[in-house]
């Protein structure tokens, strides 16, 4: 059964923090590279963060030092800390995988909203 679920979305300050977390299929998950992707109001979706699964990273210039992307393969979980949250962080989260996204599967996504 394939499956994504994001949770850990809220309502933040602009310099807040908030994790997200992503519980994802074994079939999907394992040996996957893992990625954060986001889709603001009026806005194309975006990859932000993504991890291999030996854990090499990659993340959007918009995030890098900001952003922080884990993974837990023994859960099939991947996390995305961010910090420092600005306005333009709002939108629509998404953890996926690129074959996913090629087949066009998306969880339902995590809303986060940050106030100035």
């Amino acid at each position: 059964q394939v499956q994504l679920v994001e949770s850990g979305g809220g309502l933040v300050q602009a310099g807040g923090s908030l994790t997200l977390s992503c519980v994802a299929s074994e079939s999907i998950f394992r040996r996957n590279l893992m990625g954060w992707y986001r889709q603001a109001p009026g806005k194309q979706r975006e990859l932000v963060a993504s991890m291999t699964s030996g854990g090499t990273t990659n993340y959007a210039d918009s995030v890098k030092g900001r952003f922080t992307i884990s993974r837990d393969n023994a859960k099939n979980m991947v996390f995305l800390q961010m910090n420092n949250l600005k306005p333009e962080d709002t939108a629509v989260y998404y953890c996926n995988t690129p074959t996913q996204v090629t087949i066009g599967y998306w969880g339902q996504g995590t809303q986060v909203t940050v106030s100035s």
